[in-house]
């Protein structure tokens, strides 16, 4: 994605957060962090760990709470490690943030709770698994709308398929600002970035995606990654090393799209389809891009992991920074609501 220069001089805030999944893979970075990297270098950028919205799906999964602290850290770690400056933007937990809490209880007394059970994440899910129709996994959206909120964000990083959180959440700014201050609203309405997420292809050809089985971290070390390309599938009809093959039916091609420039690319494509080059021969420029794309990855996570009061520091400070903003706008929507005395 090519960064947007901010309309005017005054830097634009964006938000935007991660469920702690643990430690990250490449389509973690390809799809958002990529993207945060740069958008830290002309927006002030708020980026959070999402635990409460992880615990709106996880809630019965007795491994996912034990192990959450973990998650946590594993992920803002590899943050740091993918270039994310805390000197730039502004890192912190949503769980060390009671002012979210308190944004969105206030918000559920004038939001229309139609407005939460018409939302497609909603409604797909729950007809999948009754299990999720709870409280907490109604209000997500609402939610997320008091995350985003609180820091009065301007823009909000998001792919086509999560702009309708952000639209709601604008709805829930425009009601607020319509019932408590209609002649000067303090909630502004957010606007959606899409931005390009990459869908990144698993080893199977399917989204890379933990519960696939099929994710390179990372932080995945070198000859893991090598022999997970090595051993990946490729064009099932090229049953022999002198058949021709056809890139398009081959999961590899999807890493050449993503890492390879148009030569190699070229050189791919043509020794597939004449059988001049063997499937071994195919993934080796793969192997050397990944390679050279995860080391400075490692080496910022190896200091970071030697020393990790350093990363809890780090967490520290960002999220008194949040506080300091948190707490300016539930003084206003206090305020405008009445509930100072």
């Amino acid at each position: 994605m090519s960064v947007p220069p901010p309309s005017s001089p005054v830097r634009q805030r964006v938000l935007s957060g991660m469920r702690p999944t643990g430690a990250l893979h490449l389509g973690h970075y390809h799809g958002a962090l990529k993207n945060w990297v740069q958008l830290q270098q002309a927006y002030d950028c708020f980026f959070f760990v999402a635990d409460w919205h992880a615990l709106t799906t996880h809630y019965q999964q007795p491994d996912s709470r034990h192990n959450l602290e973990r998650s946590v850290y594993d992920m803002v770690v590899d943050w740091l490690a993918a270039g994310i400056d805390p000197a730039q933007a502004t890192l912190f937990i949503q769980s060390r943030m009671p002012e979210h809490a308190e944004l969105f209880t206030l918000l559920a007394m004038s939001t229309p709770s139609s407005w939460l059970e018409r939302m497609p994440s909603y409604k797909e899910a729950v007809q999948g698994n009754r299990e999720l129709a709870t409280y907490g996994f109604l209000g997500y959206p609402l939610l997320q709308a008091a995350d985003i909120l609180i820091y009065k964000a301007d823009l909000v990083p998001v792919g086509e398929d999560q702009a309708p959180h952000v639209e709601v959440t604008r709805e829930v700014a425009r009601r607020f600002n319509h019932l408590y201050t209609p002649e000067n609203p303090i909630l502004p309405e957010p606007q959606a970035l899409l931005t390009e997420t990459s869908r990144v292809a698993g080893l199977d050809g399917r989204k890379m995606s933990k519960s696939y089985g099929n994710t390179i971290a990372m932080r995945d070390a070198p000859e893991v990654v090598e022999e997970k390309l090595r051993t990946m599938p490729t064009d099932p009809q090229r049953m022999r090393r002198g058949d021709p093959g056809d890139p398009a039916r081959c999961p590899v091609w999807a890493f050449h799209e993503l890492y390879s420039d148009s030569d190699t690319r070229d050189w791919a494509d043509r020794g597939c389809r004449n059988a001049s080059i063997g499937c071994l021969d195919c993934k080796q420029p793969l192997i050397a891009a990944i390679h050279k794309e995860q080391a400075p990855w490692r080496e910022r996570a190896d200091e970071l992991l030697a020393d990790p009061k350093k990363v809890h520091w780090i967490v520290e400070v960002g999220t008194e920074r949040a506080r300091a903003v948190a707490r300016k706008t539930l003084k206003d929507v206090r305020h405008a609501m009445g509930l100072v005395y």
